[in-house]
């Protein structure tokens, strides 16, 4: 299960990202862009980050991930569209000389911090 590994780079990442004079801030929600294509299962990943999150200044905090589909473009006529199927040839021209524009992401977009408790 690689999305222990993911889990892991996105504490380390994250917690790098907490500026140094708010020492001690907790983060109450990562927001993560993964591509279709990048072979992340979100409950995997989420369980792991549970775990890993523990005692640490993400413990508690929401992973909130965004679904980013399969997009294509065709280098013989350029057009360009969403892929759905398992097939990769071009939905206009049949071609099978495509270009992926996306759904090979996995991103942190955001971090957002827990406000402090007054």
């Amino acid at each position: 299960m690689h999305e222990m590994g993911v889990a892991m780079q996105i504490i380390e990442i994250a917690q790098a990202s907490i500026p140094a004079d708010m020492a001690g801030a907790r983060v109450a929600r990562v927001n993560l862009k993964v591509g279709k294509l990048s072979a992340i299962v979100a409950d995997s990943l989420r369980f792991c980050f549970e775990v890993v999150a523990r005692e640490t200044p993400l413990e508690g905090a929401e992973l909130h991930i965004e679904e980013v589909p399969v997009q294509a473009r065709c280098n013989a006529c350029r057009h360009e569209w969403t892929i759905d199927q398992p097939a990769f040839a071009c939905t206009a021209c049949e071609s099978g000389d495509i270009t992926l524009l996306s759904g090979r992401e996995l991103d942190i977009e955001s971090l957002e911090l827990a406000e402090e408790d007054a």
